[in-house]
Formats: C-alpha cells, sequence, structure tokens
C-alpha cells in the first residue's frame, strides 16, 4: 500500500518519491537522473508502483502486453475507477474511456488498431503535408517579429487542432471550444497535482465528456446520412469483423483522437522552441541544411516529447529488471527518462538536430506506439521547414518555465518566445 508520509533521500538530498514536486516536474532531468541511478526499476513507497527510468527497461515493459496489461477498466487502476461514484459504477468519464481501444488489451486492442491504422496509414497521412504547410503559413502569419507572443495561444495549439480536427471530421471552426473542453477532460485523464481535488476534477472531466460526447453524436449522425471523405465516416461505415461499431464507439475514439491529437503535438512544438532557445546553434544548423527538420523532429520527441510515462499493471508476478513485481502491482514505464538514459544516449542532455541514429520512445513502442505519430511528425517538420526559413532565431521571453504537475503528459503552462526575423 502507498506510504504517503514516506520519504527517501539519496546523498544529494533529493527526495526520489516526491513523483509530483517541483523538481520532477519543472526539472526531470535532475529529478530522474537521480532515481535511475538509485534503481533502473525503483519502487516508489509514496506513490505505491514501480517507476521503470532505464531505456532497455522501459522498451522491454512496452513490448511485454502480455504481462503488464494496458486495461485501465481492471486491475488496480481499474479498481479506483469503479470507486469513482462510491457505489462501484464507472463515472461518467471512464464510461467513455472504457471503450478507447489505447486502454484495451488484445485482442479487443488489435481489432481497433486493425481499423484506425488503415485509416492512417504514412502513405495516405503523406498526402495531407501540403495541408499542412499551407495551415503552417497561415498561423504563422500574425507571429510578431522580434517582439514576444504566446506560442501555445498563438501557433502551437491552432496548427495540431486543426490538423486533426479536419482529418477527423470535427469542425474547425469550434477549435476553441475544443481546447477549453480538452483542458478540463485532462485533469481526469492526467490526474496530476495541480491544486485541484479529486471531486473537482472529476467535475470537470464530467463536464467536458458530457460536452464531447453531445458535440460527436450530432457529427456522427450527419456522417450516417450523409457520409464524407473523413474518418468519423469511416468509422460510421467500418464492421471489424462483420459488425459495425457501437455509437458508443465511435464517440469513444473520436474523442481520444481529437484530444490526443492535437494535445501531443502542441507539447511537442513548445517543447521544442525551448530546447531550439537553449540550443540556438541547433536552429542555425536546419538553417545552413534544411534537410535536418527531418533528423530535428526525432531529436525534440527525445530530447523532450511530449508523453512523460505510460501506466501498466502485473497481471501475474513476474521478475522485471531485477525486481519481483507481484500480480497486480502498478508500474509506470517512463518514457521521458529513459530517452535520458546515458546507457542509450551519449550525452543525453545534450539537443543535437545532427545526433545519429535516434532511437527513442518518445511516441511509445510495442503495439500502443502512438497511432498518429506520423501526422504529428509531418506538421513539425512543416513548422520547422517554414519557422527556421524565416526567422535566425528563437528566444524565450517566459521565466522561470513551469510545468504541469502529471506523470503522463509534459505540458507547458506557458511560452511566450521572441523570434528574430531574418
Amino acid at each position: 500500500m502507498p506510504d504517503s508520509a514516506s520519504q527517501v533521500l539519496d546523498a544529494d538530498g533529493i527526495d526520489l518519491d516526491d513523483l509530483y514536486g517541483d523538481l520532477a516536474t519543472n526539472h526531470p532531468d535532475i529529478y530522474y537522473a537521480h532515481v535511475r541511478r538509485a534503481d533502473r526499476v525503483y519502487y516508489n513507497r509514496r506513490w505505491g508502483g514501480w517507476i521503470v527510468t532505464g531505456f532497455e527497461e522501459v522498451a522491454a515493459g512496452y513490448r511485454d502486453h502480455a504481462r503488464l496489461s494496458s486495461e485501465r477498466m481492471a486491475g488496480p487502476w481499474g479498481e479506483k475507477n469503479n470507486r469513482q461514484k462510491g457505489s462501484g459504477e464507472l463515472s461518467p468519464v471512464f464510461k467513455v474511456m472504457a471503450s478507447f481501444f489505447g486502454w484495451m488489451d488484445p485482442p479487443d486492442h488489435t481489432r481497433f488498431r486493425k481499423l484506425l491504422q488503415a485509416a492512417f496509414t504514412p502513405v495516405s497521412l503523406e498526402e495531407m503535408r501540403p495541408r499542412v504547410g499551407e495551415l503552417v503559413r497561415e498561423y504563422a502569419a500574425g507571429i510578431p517579429d522580434g517582439a514576444p507572443f504566446d506560442f501555445i495561444n498563438r501557433f502551437a495549439f491552432h496548427l495540431p487542432v486543426t490538423v486533426i480536427s479536419e482529418y477527423l471530421g470535427a469542425r474547425v471552426e469550434d477549435r476553441h471550444l475544443i481546447g477549453e473542453w480538452s483542458e478540463d477532460l485532462g485533469h481526469t485523464i492526467f490526474a496530476g497535482k495541480n491544486g485541484m481535488t479529486a471531486d473537482e476534477r472529476a467535475r470537470l472531466g464530467e463536464r467536458a465528456i458530457n460536452n464531447f460526447i453531445a458535440y460527436f453524436t450530432e457529427i456522427i449522425e450527419d456522417r450516417r446520412r450523409s457520409p464524407r471523405d473523413d474518418l468519423i465516416s469511416r468509422l460510421v461505415r467500418a464492421e471489424p469483423d462483420g459488425d459495425p461499431l457501437t455509437h458508443e464507439e465511435i464517440v469513444a475514439q473520436s474523442i481520444v483522437m481529437l484530444f490526443a491529437g492535437h494535445e501531443t503535438t502542441t507539447n511537442l512544438l513548445a517543447n521544442g522552441m525551448v530546447a531550439f532557445a537553449r540550443f540556438p546553434e541547433q536552429w542555425r544548423n536546419i538553417r545552413k541544411d534544411p534537410a535536418l527538420v527531418r533528423p530535428a523532429t526525432e531529436e525534440m520527441l527525445r530530447f523532450d516529447g511530449p508523453i512523460g510515462a505510460q501506466g501498466r499493471w502485473a497481471r501475474t508476478s513476474f521478475e522485471f529488471g531485477g525486481k519481483a513485481i507481484r500480480e497486480n502491482d502498478r508500474v509506470m514505464l517512463m518514457q521521458w527518462a529513459a530517452n535520458r538514459d546515458p546507457e542509450a544516449f551519449e550525452d543525453p542532455d545534450t539537443f543535437d538536430v545532427t545526433r545519429k541514429r535516434i532511437r527513442h520512445l518518445g511516441f511509445g513502442h510495442g503495439i500502443h506506439t502512438c497511432l498518429g505519430s506520423p501526422l504529428a511528425r509531418i506538421e513539425v517538420q512543416e513548422t520547422l521547414r517554414y519557422l527556421t526559413g524565416r526567422y535566425v532565431s528563437v528566444e524565450l521571453a517566459t521565466e522561470p518555465l513551469t510545468y504541469k504537475p502529471t506523470l503522463t503528459s509534459r505540458s507547458l503552462t506557458k511560452l511566450d518566445v521572441v523570434l528574430q526575423p531574418a
């Protein structure tokens, strides 16, 4: 059981169990380096589960979907979710999320993944590159030359939410509502230590999920009457294994694809701007050689990716990383920390767009690798291509930077930057 009073200090006085503290949230490179040195598979008594920070260990954990389950409606997380209402009934948020394929194990996961993968092929997504480039230029047109501006609210939010909305079939003009609902839903899904009580987070999540359900119900009903060339229309027509998807299943996939499809890319773009500001020579490298936008995108994912971790639970007792994992134990695969593992990367805390053979875990690994990763890569590449061609440097105008205190998302609370024109 978690011990809320536990405090494990290492030789430097770092509290290794303080997962949501300032050091872990705002300086994870320092915090997770200390945890990794203590143990690459570390039992955090305060959180009540295993924290995995080594690259090979995290990668192995993602591959071991037979013993480490993603099923969030079963095991220790399922027990917690079932208690949300105090009567064994799932909360409205988790009723919907129960139909999300990313929180399933095979064979249910396989059924949905196969269906959606047919729509998210790299070839079909590559056809969107011209449109993405057009949107980059459109949203960058409002950037003030040489003056501070809110990079997230002026650019990094609008590009990915527009791209995924168009691909999915949501209404682009509703992107501010989508952003508001996503922010509220994130308080429940990410469950960070943001000063809110569990009841407050639940209320926000319930309001957001109800808004999303009503929103997508209207769109789905329209697509049943008048199909279009979008993903929701394909989901409406789909019959995996000979059976059509239920309304609840279509709603769940639509919500999560819209939420994840812009949230992760927004954070990746913002975190990347911070990296370029702190390592300005890397921006100059791309200006000299625009072909570096592709490796630069991979280095952004490795150096400060948008996903901090993904949770698993043990279906059975087994040895993992030299530790005895017990049945029902919680395991947090810290992919952000794994991407800074010095055993996997030379000089891992240096941002280097010329780094060779980048094998990172920025979008996960194994059967749960992020489905929309090819689209996110296109958005980042086209953004870098345009901005590095137009501006000579990026500078931070927000100091100190603060991040939302969650384990699973790596997201800034605010980011003002200055882009100096060529």
